[in-house]
């Protein structure tokens, strides 16, 4: 299956190494509080490259995760 996203796989570490850990549904939940609309399963299939993922998602992800957008895209970023 061809990838429709590089950020996802990178949105999975964040949120599994962060301290505690953000669960899926909080991390639906911080995005919510930025008026993104995510669901549960629409952020699984993110994470698992079957959903592409739009600018301003990757805006918000960075934000919501607080982690440098430069990281979700290229793996830089992050010291």
């Amino acid at each position: 299956m061809e990838k429709k996203n590089i950020v996802g796989e990178r949105v999975r570490q964040a949120r599994k190494a962060a301290k505690p850990p953000i669960t899926q549904n909080d991390l639906v939940a911080r995005l919510q509080l930025q008026n993104m609309t995510i669901d549960q399963s629409g952020l699984s299939k993110m994470e698992n490259g079957q959903r592409p993922v739009l600018d301003i998602e990757v805006l918000a992800l960075a934000k919501a995760l607080k982690v440098p957008v430069n990281w979700l895209l290229e793996g830089e970023g992050l010291s």
